[in-house]
């Protein structure tokens, strides 16, 4: 889609540690939670590594279609592999753990990071929006769909309290 500011990879990446994180101490300190906020903020940092090889592909291609999710993923599994064959063996499982974060103790931080990306995604959309482009109005609607299909309570905690300040002037932010 045409955007009026491109977004680099690392500038996505930095944003969905940060609202990683942020849902972490939300959870946490609101729902009673026991996450590791800095564990969850270094696998957001690196959710998106294996787009060195891919590429960024969009979301509705990813997922148009069972057999198209399953590809990608063997495609996001072959590039992990690329990217772990060129560290040193006494850095690889390091790295494995960080990139490869889909064993038992992650999942719920697995779920987070997904949250943020989509949260990451949607404040995207709505700046876009902000700005005067209609193009991401539709990607604003269904990927706050999606982020609140997750049923994660410290993402919708996160839209409730937090996401409409990401609209604010600084001249608004300063008078609140």
């Amino acid at each position: 889609m045409r955007n009026l500011r491109e977004e680099s990879l690392a500038e996505h990446s930095a944003q969905t540690a940060v609202l990683a994180h942020a849902l972490a101490l939300i959870g946490n300190r609101f729902f009673g939670e026991n996450y590791d906020a800095e564990r969850v903020a270094v696998l957001a940092l690196f959710h998106d590594t294996t787009e060195v090889y891919t590429g960024d592909l969009p979301t509705p291609i990813k997922y148009f279609s069972p057999e198209m999710r399953e590809n990608y993923r063997e495609i996001e599994k072959s590039a992990l592999c690329a990217l772990l064959r060129h560290l040193p063996d006494e850095l690889a499982q390091d790295y494995e753990n960080i990139l490869d974060f889909s064993g038992q103790d992650d999942k719920k931080l697995e779920k987070l990071v997904k949250a943020a990306d989509k949260l990451s995604a949607l404040i995207k959309c709505l700046e876009e929006e902000n700005g005067g482009n209609s193009e991401f109005l539709a990607a604003a609607r269904s990927t706050k769909n999606a982020l609140l299909s997750l049923g994660c309570k410290e993402a919708e905690y996160f839209v409730d309290q937090f996401l409409p300040t990401f609209l604010l002037t600084l001249d608004e932010m300063q008078e609140g």
